[in-house]
C-alpha cells in the first residue's frame, strides 16, 4: 500500500472520529448539525485522494465525481436539516407554552 495513500486515509478518518465524538458531545441539535456537516465532507475528500492514489486514474475519476455531488448536495441537505429541527422546536415550545 502506497504511504501517500495511507496518510490521506488515515487522516480522513481520524477528522470523522474527531466529528462523530462532537456528535457525541454537543448538547443541541444545531451544534452536532455544525460537528457533522463540516467535518464529514472534508473526511470524504481526504479519503477519496487516499483511495484514488491507490486504486488509479479510474477510480479517481468515479470519486471525484462523487465528490464533486457531495460538495453541491451537501449545503442544501443540511440547511433542510436546520429549518426541519428549528420549525419542530418552535412547535414544541409553542405547544409547552400554549400547556403552561
Amino acid at each position: 500500500m502506497n504511504p501517500i495513500a495511507s496518510t490521506f486515509m488515515l487522516a480522513g478518518a481520524a477528522l470523522a472520529l474527531i466529528a462523530s465524538l462532537g456528535l457525541l458531545k454537543f448538547e443541541t441539535s444545531y451544534a452536532r448539525f455544525h460537528s457533522a456537516g463540516k467535518a464529514s465532507p472534508i473526511s470524504f475528500f481526504l479519503v477519496a485522494i487516499g483511495v484514488g492514489i491507490e486504486l488509479g486514474v479510474a477510480a479517481g475519476v468515479q470519486l471525484f465525481i462523487a465528490a464533486i455531488a457531495l460538495a453541491i448536495t451537501l449545503p442544501s441537505s443540511t440547511h433542510l436539516l436546520f429549518r426541519a429541527v428549528h420549525r419542530t422546536r418552535d412547535d414544541e415550545s409553542a405547544e409547552n407554552r400554549d400547556s403552561a
